[in-house]
């Protein structure tokens, strides 16, 4: 079509096309997450499997309270050899070798390992000592014997003569624990306990010495407590309920704790009967 004179040039006609993107393309990677999450789940499921194929029962018992501290109040919750970790029962036999004459904890046992014979340690008054130290023990397991709600704690205390004196254990166990889980705070039936043990010991003039015990259980990394300083604090604990109910200051020679280093069961140092409170009269001194 001829243009008119001085017509301008027709402009030409641009069509610009737009492709709008989906709402949902940033979303797109979500699924590799999910399915990383799902490879690493699957990953931690086999080495697990391995784990328990490659090593024994004490180790997955060491590996398991490690790395799941609330197992730890489950074995402590648990009962014996009925228990989740099929624990064995305090009233079981002893470990400490007896003499033939004695029977384990029927009576006041000496352990050979910790006397050297029976009068290593003893001071120039034994015979009056063993007198007192035998009706301590008749008090205190009369007391457990008549009240009932002690009663049944009377399988976790033990009387042993050694090179110190007569040493007094209060035990844990599968179902009992004298203390909460990782603190030197006693619960109420333990102090009870104990206190039964400060009226038993009064008068005395035998020095007393307190000793924490604690199992090998170790303390998850990061934390500033240790089996140490727990089983010390322990010790101070089970001091001041001592003193709280009777027992004179001045009566206190020793207080330590030494952690792991002395386990009532040496073949397993995870025993729940290696958390105890040892009590020690010692042997009078001679007078002056």
């Amino acid at each position: 079509m001829a243009r008119a004179k001085k017509e301008p040039e027709p402009r030409p006609i641009i069509v610009k096309k737009i492709i709008a993107e989906a709402h949902g393309g940033h979303h797109g990677g979500a699924w590799k997450v999910a399915y990383a999450d799902f490879v690493t789940a699957m990953m931690a499921f086999f080495l697990l499997m391995w784990l328990l194929g490659s090593t024994d029962e004490k180790k997955r018992k060491a590996l398991a309270d490690y790395f799941t501290p609330t197992l730890v109040e489950m074995k402590q919750n648990s009962a014996g050899a009925d228990g989740l970790f099929g624990g064995d029962s305090i009233v079981s036999k002893d470990n400490y070798p007896n003499r033939a004459s004695q029977t384990g904890t029927r009576s006041i046992t000496i352990p050979k390992d910790s006397t050297g014979g029976s009068d290593v340690g003893a001071g120039p008054n034994k015979e009056r000592d063993r007198e007192n130290f035998e009706a301590i023990k008749q008090r205190i397991e009369k007391r457990l014997a008549t009240d009932k709600t002690l009663n049944r704690l009377s399988k976790n205390i033990r009387f042993t003569e050694t090179r110190e004196g007569l040493r007094i254990e209060l035990i844990d166990e599968a179902d009992f624990a004298m203390f909460a889980l990782a603190t030197d705070n006693l619960f109420p039936e333990a102090q009870r306990l104990i206190a039964e043990v400060a009226k038993a010991i009064q008068p005395t003039t035998n020095p007393l010495m307190v000793r924490g015990h604690t199992d090998a259980l170790p303390f998850s990394s990061g934390r500033t407590m240790n089996n140490w300083m727990l089983s010390t604090a322990r010790a101070e604990a089970t001091r001041k309920t001592l003193q709280r109910n009777g027992v004179s200051p001045r009566s206190f020679f020793k207080i330590e704790g030494v952690s792991d280093r002395e386990p009532y069961t040496p073949d397993d140092i995870y025993d729940p009967r290696n958390r105890r409170i040892s009590i020690t009269l010692g042997w009078s001194k001679p007078s002056n």
